[in-house]
């Protein structure tokens, strides 16, 4: 997916069992790499060995509002939020930045 200034790496989980996972058993993402929740409006951070940003998106997969969590946490929903990205916790994600599905070339 593009995101602010391009050049974003977002995991999407596929399966229920990857969407309970999460980030857990992933190394901790790096700058521009998320992991992102369709459909979902709270998540948490158990298993989790570093913070990381908790990105709520609208709709139209705008950031809304970003939290930094600790590990071993519960994020309550946002109002407002149809999905969330599991972000790097120094993340520079700003209320009002958008995604949106990247075009795929060449195959």
């Amino acid at each position: 997916m593009d995101g602010p200034g391009g050049g974003w790496r977002v995991l999407v989980p596929e399966t229920r069992r990857e969407r309970m996972r999460g980030l857990r058993g992933h190394p901790s993402p790096r700058p521009r790499e998320a992991m992102l929740f369709r459909r979902c409006r709270s998540v948490h951070t158990f298993g989790m060995e570093e913070p990381v940003s908790i990105v709520f998106l609208d709709r139209q997969m705008r950031v809304i509002e970003v939290r930094r969590s600790l590990p071993g946490r519960v994020v309550i929903p946002r109002r407002g939020a149809r999905h969330v990205l599991e972000a790097a916790g120094g993340s520079t994600l700003r209320i009002g930045d958008g995604f949106r599905p990247a075009r795929r070339t060449g195959r």
